[in-house]
């Protein structure tokens, strides 16, 4: 911003905004070209693009606040010691990503750690260029305009993303889940990306989301939109793997202890 011969420092979430379109413009680039693998196991991939994106974001974050740490799906950066934290998923959904299928996102949020608690955060769907954000205290919009959790208090009438997690027990839980709640909701959807699932949820597109099995960087950005559009989320800490949840996020309306 130029004022008076003055140039404003972008505001966080600005410099996430502009971290997010640029790191979606390489992800469009590429995504019907044949793509690097740095890491294939049996339920997850990880490519090189996930660092060419993280990089990318890490270098426009940093820029604009080079006192901050950032904490993302693909390491650290930054001042490890510093008050405030970006957090930051490269590519939700990156099998979806590696096989073409246009749903992922890019996921930033920022959090101070005295207090800790989450004070800004933005999800980017690149091919629909769909931007959701969301600052504490504030409204939050989709591509600036005010969204808000649906209305929608039955089961009956809900559609809910159940995600399966990546190992046996987390896979045990989100199936027994999907079998519970097909019964009683109108749909049920396994989308592959948790931080859109979210985003959906505050636009009221979904009505919830359960996963048993989740990293911050997933849920992040996601916790606050839903929470400030009117919805409930509630993580609970997995007991040995640091930054590892199981969340369960609702419109805040239907019964979703239902089906847990």
């Amino acid at each position: 911003m130029y004022i008076c011969g003055f140039i404003a420092p972008m505001t966080p979430l600005q410099a996430a905004e502009q971290a997010a379109r640029q790191a979606g413009a390489l992800l469009r680039e590429n995504f019907l070209r044949d793509k690097e693998i740095d890491e294939a196991r049996h339920h997850d991939v990880k490519l090189a693009l996930d660092r060419q994106s993280q990089d990318l974001i890490a270098k426009i974050l940093l820029e604009a606040y080079p006192g901050y740490a950032l904490y993302g799906e693909e390491g650290l950066a930054g001042n490890q010691e510093s008050s405030h934290q970006w957090i930051v998923d490269p590519i939700d959904g990156t099998v979806n990503y590696l096989y073409s299928i246009p749903h992922f996102c890019i996921s930033i949020a920022l959090r101070t750690r005295d207090p800790e608690e989450l004070v800004m955060g933005l999800i980017y769907d690149p091919m629909l260029d769909e931007l959701w954000t969301v600052e504490q205290g504030g409204t939050p919009t989709l591509n600036g305009q005010p969204i808000s959790c649906s209305p929608r208090s039955k089961l009956e009438e809900s559609i809910l993303f159940v995600g399966c997690g990546k190992d046996e027990q987390a896979m045990a839980t989100g199936l027994e889940r999907f079998k519970r709640a097909s019964i009683r909701a109108r749909k049920m959807r396994m989308m592959g990306s948790a931080a859109l699932g979210l985003a959906y949820i505050a636009a009221g597109r979904l009505d919830a989301y359960l996963e048993s099995r989740i990293s911050l960087w997933d849920v992040a950005a996601g916790t606050m939109l839903v929470e400030a559009a009117g919805g409930q989320v509630e993580l609970t800490p997995h007991p040995t793997k640091p930054d590892v949840w199981s969340v369960v996020a609702s419109n805040g309306k239907i019964p979703i202890e239902e089906i847990l």
